[in-house]
């Protein structure tokens, strides 16, 4: 029997499809990437824009056409607003969170799904299962150490995300987050420095630790968890302990809670990457205000001061949101300075969208969308122009990249340097992808560069 995933979104929604992918795995299925061949069509949702969720409902509506000639048990989870959710249940046979994903076993079972194995026995789970009933209303953040302890079924043998906390308690008026996610939970320090170990035992060379707002761990826990800075700390200190060459990176932080000691840290360990996501949403303190940021620009400023002393090396990428209720030509314009200011090496702009459940979600959506698709454009050419500058500075220099494949111009590999800039370079050695190379770059453009392959391969000792 045959299983086919739909994940969309972000990173965690990635993370979380490696280990559904597990429990599926544990149940007899192998994947398929050919829809009609399943007996098992899930999709990882994600609410955060209305783009996503259409894309779930355009789905959806596919697979209950397939029933009709196919026998095949539908799901979903993920990130799910409960307005979202009420409509899923109708549409889908199974909607859960992921802190009830060691339940599913269970739930197919309820569908009479014969789960066979080699001796015509049915599979038991590869997990513990707490055994608790299936709950509609459940916290999604509650109990999440039973997912947790989930080995993830990783999508790539040298990229690897691990899961370090979920939730969040912003409650940022334009986010959906906290109703999809629920409040700040996190994992185990020793859980997660041991599953990052066991990755660079196995020779991954790119890490990111994941959370809704990673640098808040462990302030859930206070007296009993170590902090976000420590918990780099020590992961930096393996890093050098064990003569391996890897990047760990982190997404997303907060500037509110975004400290000077994580930056130091950053800066005293090789192993972890010096690229830092520091998401702005608004250049306008007003604008911060009505989004519940609790910073202001010059508290985000004295981050990136911080980050340029310490961290000269670094790139900084960020996210912007353009379009949101009552931006004023005046908001929008300090945006675009802010922008101009802090030349980020990458941005990722939205425009805004109306997420049901969100405090915005009452206030009038008044910016034009044609305004909007403006002001997206306008910030783009201001990121270009940075980022071209930037790139056309490493012109000439040799840089550690990490090989992930085949670029689209025939004979060349890409990947992405330490800094998470995209490269190419000539080449058809397979060999090479999933290995940290040395490449002398050649010529750039605004967000992407080009190169030529140096003899060296690696430090790394074996």
């Amino acid at each position: 029997m045959k299983y086919f995933l739909l994940p969309l979104g972000c990173q965690m929604n990635r993370s979380d499809t490696e280990r559904v992918r597990t429990v599926l795995h544990g149940m007899g299925f192998t994947e398929t990437d050919k829809e009609e061949e399943a007996t098992i069509l899930g999709v990882i949702a994600c609410s955060v824009r209305q783009k996503g969720i259409d894309k779930v409902y355009t789905r959806i509506l596919r697979w209950n056409e397939m029933k009709q000639n196919h026998n095949c048990i539908t799901f979903v989870s993920g990130c799910i607003l409960p307005a979202d959710r009420e409509r899923f249940v109708k549409l889908f046979d199974l909607v859960f969170t992921m802190n009830e994903l060691p339940d599913l076993p269970d739930m197919i079972r309820q569908y009479g799904v014969f789960i066979p194995t080699r001796d015509n026995v049915e599979q038991e789970p590869v997990f513990p299962l707490v055994g608790i009933p299936v709950n509609r209303n459940v916290n999604p953040s509650a109990n999440m150490d039973r997912f947790w302890v989930i080995n993830p079924d990783h999508l790539s043998d040298f990229e690897a995300f691990i899961p370090i906390q979920n939730g969040c308690n912003k409650f940022c008026t334009y986010c959906a987050v906290p109703y999809t996610r629920g409040r700040e939970v996190s994992r185990k320090s020793e859980d997660i420095l041991a599953e990052l170990k066991e990755l660079v035992d196995k020779g991954y060379k790119s890490i990111t630790l994941l959370g809704q707002n990673v640098n808040s761990y462990g302030l859930d826990k206070k007296g009993e968890e170590i902090n976000f800075a420590e918990l780099l700390r020590r992961i930096g200190a393996y890093g050098d302990a064990s003569g391996k060459e890897f990047w760990v990176y982190f997404t997303s932080p907060h500037p509110r809670d975004m400290s000077d000691e994580v930056i130091e840290v950053i800066s005293q360990y090789r192993c972890l990457g010096k690229q830092i996501h520091l998401p702005i949403q608004s250049g306008d303190d007003n604008m911060l205000q009505r989004m519940n940021r609790k910073h202001t620009l010059d508290d985000y400023r004295h981050i990136i001061h911080t980050i340029r002393r310490l961290l000269p090396e670094a790139t900084i990428f960020t996210d912007i949101i353009v379009g949101f209720t009552g931006e004023t030509e005046e908001e929008f314009e300090n945006s675009r300075k802010a922008m101009e200011e802090f030349k980020y090496n990458m941005a990722y702009i939205a425009q805004y969208s109306v997420r049901p459940g969100a405090v915005a979600s009452s206030w009038a959506d008044d910016v034009p969308k044609a305004k909007k698709r403006e002001r997206y454009h306008i910030l783009t050419d201001e990121l270009m122009k940075h980022s071209l500058v930037y790139n056309q500075g490493l012109i000439g220099k040799t840089l550690k990249v990490l090989v992930s494949g085949y670029d689209r111009k025939n004979g060349y590999l890409t990947g992405h340097t330490e800094g998470k800039i995209v490269i190419r370079f000539q080449s058809r050695d397979k060999s090479l992808i999933g290995q940290i190379v040395n490449v002398k770059v050649t010529s750039a453009t605004a967000l992407s560069i080009e190169g030529t392959l140096q003899p060296v391969i690696s430090s790394e000792t074996k």
